[in-house]
């Protein structure tokens, strides 16, 4: 497996996210792993409090720290990060990703002591005026065959509400990082050597490809994120997941919407 010499990146994390409750509560769906060029993923439990569980401000903060040093790192988070075109249509909006995720966190502050369902129910924000359409899919999900669209609440496996709840952190790890991260595609389809980038994964894609060795569902998704990420690297296959092959104005949507790491 590892042929590649040249491996881009130091160390890879998965991350299992998840949307509910607050930003400040402990989750047991919220799960990290972690794994470098010579080491398999490992677990990374949050730093020691009454909490048991990461919260999703505690990974941000985590993940500011991780990235703030020299050393490369991928990160693959399985929400999504962005929304269909027919979202920015229907709100007139520019195609501007970071226009967009201020714009989001100003509707949806759901990184603020609130559920995402508050916003939903139109307790606090204005998400009345940044709703979307269960019918609205991206070009990346429609590929990816079985990922739902970020719209699609309360069925299961939808990651509307960890992406309603993940969209103001992004924002924040630009923010606090600056030039710093990358947040692929949209800064980029590559990434600048000797940078560290965030991507969104669908661990549905490849947890099958790594035993569960007595994990729960949400480790085995941060793991097998992990696992990929940097067996992908080392083996040389991530350069080309990292491009693919897209027609221009396919290309130029997914720059928009976003990309899923791995789907052709």
């Amino acid at each position: 497996m590892n042929n590649n010499t040249n491996p881009a990146f130091a160390r890879y994390i998965g991350i299992d996210y998840s949307g509910a409750a607050t930003p400040m509560s402990s989750l047991k769906g919220l799960r990290v792993y972690l794994a470098d060029r010579a080491m398999l993923p490992q677990e990374v439990l949050p730093p020691p409090s009454p909490r048991k569980y990461w919260t999703r401000r505690g990974i941000a903060q985590w993940l500011v720290e991780r990235l703030a040093e020299d050393e490369p790192t991928l990160v693959g988070i399985d929400h999504g990060f962005s929304f269909p075109l027919d979202y920015f249509e229907a709100h007139h909006l520019p195609p501007d990703w970071p226009a967009f995720l201020a714009d989001f966190q100003r509707h949806w502050p759901t990184d603020e002591l609130i559920y995402v369902d508050f916003v939903r129910y139109g307790d606090v924000g204005q998400g009345a005026e940044r709703m979307g359409n269960t019918r609205w899919r991206r070009l990346t999900e429609q590929r990816a065959g079985t990922a739902k669209s970020v719209f699609h609440f309360d069925v299961q496996g939808s990651v509307a509400k960890s992406t309603h709840a993940g969209l103001p952190w992004l924002l924040y790890l630009r923010r606090q990082l600056g030039d710093r991260l990358h947040c692929w595609p949209f800064d980029g389809w590559q990434v600048p050597t000797g940078r560290s980038a965030v991507a969104e994964v669908y661990p549905a894609l490849w947890k099958r490809a790594f035993p569960l060795e007595g994990r729960s569902p949400d480790q085995q998704d941060a793991y097998c994120v992990a696992a990929w990420l940097r067996q992908s690297d080392l083996d040389g296959r991530l350069k080309g997941h990292l491009a693919p092959s897209l027609t221009p104005p396919d290309r130029a949507r997914a720059e928009v919407e976003g990309w899923i790491l791995g789907v052709g």
